[in-house]
This record gives C-alpha cells, structure tokens and sequence, in this order.
C-alpha cells in the first residue's frame, strides 16, 4: 500500500512521536510510507532520525511573526499544507490531527484527544477534522466514547505503541546508561518529572501546587519539568505560572522547579529513568504516551483520576483529583515496591508498534475494500 501519514509539526509533541513511530513499524511491516508535514521555524526534518525505509516530505512553513495570531497561522498551516500534498499519490490518506485532516482532503484521521477551543479558526478546523474524515481513529476507548457521544459516530479503537525497550534501557545496569542517570541526579538531585511542558491542557498550575505540598514532608524532592513545543500562545497562562511558582518557592534555586524545555531525543530516556516520581496531570488526554514512557523506565506513576488514563493505566499507575491528593500519590510513589514498578514496565511492553501497525493495516484494507 502507498500511504501517507500527515501531521502539523517537526517537533516533538505526542502526536508527531506517534506518526513517525506507527510510520516506522508500517515500513517495516512491507508497506510503502510517507510522512507529511509542516517544517516550522525552518526545520528540514524532524526532532529524531526517521528510519530511511520512511519518505519524508517536508514542507516549508516560514514563521508569521507573532502579530500573526493563532487563527490566522491555523489557516496558514492549512492551505500551506493542502498545496503541497499530493492525494493522488497515495491508497491511504490518513492524518494526525485536526490541521493535517483539514489539508489533507478525504482521509481517515486519527482523534488522540478532543479539546475545547475558542479561537473561531480552530475551533472550526477541529470541527471539520472529526465530522468530514471518511473514517476515525481513536487511541483509547474513552476518547472513541467521546467521539461517540458528541458527533455519532463510531471509531475504531488502536492503542498507541511504546518504545518501551528504549526507556527500560536508559534504566538499565550498564555502565554508560548509570553514567546518564548519574548526569541527571547531579544536576538535580532526587526529582519529579513531569513531560509535556507548561500549558492548561497539562494541569501545570496543579503540578506546582502539587510538588508544593509535598515539599512540605518531602523537602528534598525537586520538580523538574520538559518538553512544552507548541503552536498555541500561552503567554498569559505560562505569566501566572511563573507568579504562582515564585510564591511557592522563592528564590532559593534549589527548591525552584527546573524547566527544561524540548529535551534532545536521546537524552529524554535517561531523564526519565532518573526520576523517582513521574507526575502527569493533564486535564485532558487519550492516551498518556508520556507516562506509559515512565513506566518502562521503571519510574512510578501518578495521573489524574480520568476515565482515559484509569482504562489504559489500570493498576499500573496512583491516580490523585486535586494538589493535595498528588501530592500524597507521589509521597507514596516514592516508596512504591519493586514489584509495583515491575508492573508498569511489564504494562508498557504490551502496547507495541508492530501491534498497532497490524491493527492500521486492517482498517487500512477495510477502508479500500469501500
């Protein structure tokens, strides 16, 4: 099959990681694959080598400035993308996320999670992206339940992979892997990570809360945060979160939460296995790659109490409501047993790539059998 696979972005937020992954494991699987996308800030290829059994196409996007606004770069990103692409190169059309499907024309497009937007451009693209698509693919049932409920219409369900091996590796006994780990723990000291940046989505003013109140019997554990590439502008948001930290926390550098930013593709598993605690609040979500990456590592994990994270986490993962219930999950996940961090990594090794890759070929057949 020649396939097309169409996402927003070079960068490494969730559903780029998923694309170029479940592009990966469809090439290895015979099939002839190529990956659309948007090159921003001039980018010429992605955050990570791509398997070269992989075609990339990737297509200029220069930057608009900020008097651009959200809207307008939406409908940019739309019909620079829609120029460019080439439907009729491709048996499947199949894209990303809502500004792919929007491009991409008739495609089967894959929901990761549904979001609220008020920006008239985007909430229309969102709107278009679910309702105009000939098929849906949902990564969790929770989030095809919401499909369901607010348009009718029915979605397969195919769980994302997870480089699983990747990250039990950066947590393992080599030399060169205790030698990254150390890196991490010396720059930090004993930390919780949270990966995915500071954005509403992401419950980061509960995180600060949160690592707040655990500081208070736990003073020696330090928030460290990652990632936080995005299209949307959350100056205002990120503002408060820097007040709220300061209020907190002080000036004292060792108490600060350490914002990282975009973590290099091959450092981000050693962070990971070196923090004690992983946090992941997110308000909104469909599968939880992030934390689903933690548990391989062997770090314990405490999510928000949502219908999506309870399906795919199950007894895997601590589950809190509000600041105070996180920051008494993770005060326990410090001391959680090796036979509980054995759980989440044996978890982590089911969800595969292959497996998902399988699992898109059949609805990929289905979809040329109509």
């Amino acid at each position: 099959m020649r396939i097309a696979l169409l996402t927003y972005s070079t960068k490494p937020r969730g559903g780029v990681v998923h694309t170029l992954a479940l592009a990966e494991a469809l090439a290895a699987a015979g099939q002839d694959v190529t990956v659309w996308t948007l090159g921003r800030g001039g980018d010429d290829g992605f955050f990570r080598p791509v398997d070269p059994a992989v075609r990339l196409a990737v297509v200029p996007f220069p930057d608009g400035g900020a008097a651009e606004g959200v809207g307008k770069r939406i409908l940019r990103s739309i019909a620079v993308l829609r120029d460019a692409f080439t439907p009729g190169d491709y048996d499947v059309v199949h894209a990303q996320d809502c500004i792919s499907a929007n491009a991409a024309g008739r495609c089967l497009r894959t929901v990761h999670h549904l979001d609220h937007f008020t920006t008239p451009e985007l909430a229309a693209c969102h709107e278009r992206a679910i309702t105009e698509p000939f098929g849906i693919i949902c990564v969790s049932h929770a989030v095809a339940g919401e499909v369901a409920a607010g348009w009718g219409i029915t979605a397969a369900v195919i769980p994302n992979g997870v480089d699983a091996g990747r990250f039990a590796l950066a947590a393992g006994p080599g030399a060169a892997q205790r030698a990254a780990r150390r890196q991490w723990r010396e720059r930090f000291g004993r930390y919780v990570l949270a990966v995915g940046g500071i954005e509403p989505r992401k419950g980061s003013l509960d995180l600060l809360d949160s690592c707040a109140l655990l500081r208070r019997t736990v003073p020696d554990v330090r928030l460290v945060i990652a990632g936080g590439e995005t299209l949307f502008d959350y100056r205002d948001y990120r503002a408060a979160w820097d007040a709220r930290a300061a209020e907190l926390f002080g000036d004292d550098p060792d108490a600060a939460p350490a914002v990282l930013g975009p973590v290099a593709h091959d450092a981000l598993p050693s962070l990971v296995a070196s923090a004690s605690a992983f946090c992941f609040p997110s308000v909104r979500e469909g599968f939880g790659l992030a934390a689903m990456e933690a548990l391989a590592a062997g770090v314990p994990v405490v999510t928000r109490s949502l219908p999506v994270l309870r399906e795919v986490f199950g007894p895997a993962a601590r589950f809190a409501a509000d600041p105070a219930g996180f920051a008494s999950e993770l005060r326990a996940a410090l001391a959680s047993p090796a036979a509980l961090r054995a759980a989440g990594q044996a978890l982590a090794a089911r969800y595969t790539w292959q497996a998902a890759a399988t699992a898109h070929l059949a609805v990929y057949r289905g979809a040329l059998g109509h």
